[in-house]
């Protein structure tokens, strides 16, 4: 166990929270793939980074990111858990916004080749952010 990579740091600060996306060509494999059930109309690969960034930060302009230590870093696959804040102020898959304060967390498992992120593996708590938005009773 371990603090968080520099790359991840930089992944959820800069281009989640700061909007850096081309930032994604520097941190995201070519070939990139990502096993998390996608958005609707997500593209696959490198394109489905930052079409989900751009989907993020267009319903919660103000996302906020942590991470939450340890990560578990073992060779080229580091695992970290992010709690997720912001304001849904766009639409967010079909909701309109609300004005309401999220918070959410998932985990997320990447494997790193020649320091770029080359595969993803997630889990995001979407029935409590669902819930949070009113889209779902609690």
């Amino acid at each position: 166990m371990s603090e968080t990579s520099p790359i991840m740091q930089r992944f959820y600060k800069e281009i989640f929270e700061g909007g850096n996306l081309a930032l994604i060509d520097e941190l995201v494999a070519d070939d990139f793939v990502d096993h998390e059930e996608p958005l609707p109309g997500q593209p696959p690969g490198k394109e489905g980074v930052a079409f989900f960034v751009k989907a993020l930060r267009a319903a919660f302009p103000d996302i906020k990111t942590k991470l939450e230590p340890p990560a578990l870093i073992d060779g080229n696959l580091e695992a970290v858990y992010v709690v997720c804040t912001g304001t849904h102020q766009g639409d967010f898959a079909g909701i309109p916004a609300t004005g309401r304060s999220i918070e959410f967390g998932g985990i997320d498992i990447i494997r790193f080749e020649d320091g770029k992120a080359a595969e993803h593996w997630g889990v995001t708590d979407t029935l409590k952010l669902m819930q949070q938005l009113g889209a779902v009773p609690e």
